[in-house]
């Protein structure tokens, strides 16, 4: 398997190197954003000790499937039209949600933006919630 690793890498010199300019210049895009977000332990912290509010940004169907406990529910597609929600808790922290942590980190930047000083993503989203085994509310 390594040696025909190597032998592609040998037959391919400017594929690699096109990947491996791609590779790093996309590590130094998410290094420099800084925002990584933060784990479900450290999520739930923010809301018990520091007042945040979770945010779960997927659909309506989705969200009634299964949310954290006392999350509001705000589609990525609508956040423009229900921002100003928000708006008292843009200095709080506000723990962005979605389905396994991807489209979450738009958001937060998007927030950013308006004036949340304290938004940030949850690592892994619902998936990771769940994988953890922490408590879903089901509407």
């Amino acid at each position: 398997m390594i040696d025909q690793l190597f032998e592609f890498v040998q037959n391919h010199p400017l594929l690699v190197g096109a990947f491996v300019v791609v590779l790093i210049a996309w590590l130094a895009y998410e290094f420099m954003t800084g925002n990584h977000g933060v784990s479900t332990s450290e999520a739930t912290s923010l809301v018990n000790r520091d007042d945040g509010i979770i945010v779960d940004i997927r659909e309506s169907k989705e969200f009634k499937a299964g949310h954290i406990a006392g999350a509001r529910n705000i589609p990525q597609n609508r956040l423009d039209d229900r921002l100003t929600e928000l708006d008292k808790f843009k200095d709080k922290p506000v723990v962005v949600v979605c389905r396994h942590g991807q489209s979450a980190g738009a958001v937060v930047a998007k927030l950013s933006k308006a004036g949340f000083t304290r938004a940030t993503k949850l690592k892994g989203g619902m998936a990771q919630w769940q994988a953890d085994n922490l408590p879903v509310v089901k509407k």
